[in-house]
């Protein structure tokens, strides 16, 4: 009896912050919904920093942010919350919705129908549906093997045998789109332009030659982050440029 009191007392911390972080949410949801974005805009950004992180939340202060024409920052947080949850339509269209008020309008390029294919199911669902995909295909496989190898029935093994191997296939897969996604998280490699223009630099200096602009809004990859002042950063043509930190921040 003493443990189960113990054990609902050691809930109830993690239940008041629960608790606290979705009135804090809606206090942030109220502000929008009546107009004023600025508010909703510092309530969900103390959300974020009590490390109450989630693709809602940075998908509606993206959304505040949109309200308040600062393109550069809605289309930073729609990456965020797409980062984390993919699968969600209403992220990516506003997302796009976004980069189309931007100055720099990218095209993606030609890609194969196969890849492309291969990308959209990769980001049809989360980094943690796919693990337990892995899993689950995992342990059908082994059952399916278990049943080929001591199975009687010739029907039984044979049906195990494309069983196991339609698993290994699951397996295979979910096990690469969850390494995609932690990829995408982790590698910290892909930024957002945050200064309405700036110009990109040969050298991390300002005496360096002028070689392209670019503006607020604008997806780059940060190529080289080995100084503190500049990064170098590559466009999706090859292109690289050293440009200041302080006019980019990481996805």
């Amino acid at each position: 009896m003493r443990a189960i009191i113990y054990f609902i007392l050691m809930l109830l911390p993690c239940t008041a912050v629960a608790q606290v972080g979705a009135m804090s949410k809606e206090v942030g949801d109220s502000a929008y919904a009546n107009g004023d974005y600025q508010a909703a805009i510092d309530v969900y950004q103390a959300i974020l920093a009590d490390n109450s992180v989630s693709p809602e939340i940075f998908y509606n202060l993206g959304n505040a942010y949109y309200k308040t024409s600062e393109i550069g920052k809605a289309i930073l947080n729609y990456e965020r919350a797409l980062l984390l949850d993919p699968s969600d339509s209403d992220i990516r269209f506003n997302l796009e919705l976004a980069q189309s008020k931007a100055v720099d309008k990218v095209d993606d390029g030609f890609q194969l129908f196969l890849v492309e294919w291969i990308e959209g199911v990769v980001n049809s669902a989360s980094m943690g549906t796919w693990a337990v995909t892995a899993i689950v295909a995992f342990v059908v496989m082994l059952v399916a093997l278990l049943l080929l190898f001591f199975g009687k029935s010739i029907v039984l093994r044979k049906v195990s045998m494309w069983c196991s191997i339609v698993a290994l296939i699951f397996t295979v897969f979910a096990n690469y789109a969850a390494m995609n996604h932690y990829t995408r998280l982790t590698s910290r490699e892909m930024a957002i332009i945050m200064s309405p223009t700036v110009t990109a630099k040969s050298t991390p200096d300002n005496s360096g030659t002028n070689l392209f602009e670019i503006h607020e809004g604008r997806k780059v990859k940060i190529s080289d982050d080995s100084m503190k002042e500049w990064k170098e950063i590559e466009l999706e043509d090859g292109t690289v440029g050293w440009i200041p930190s302080s006019a980019l921040e990481v996805i």
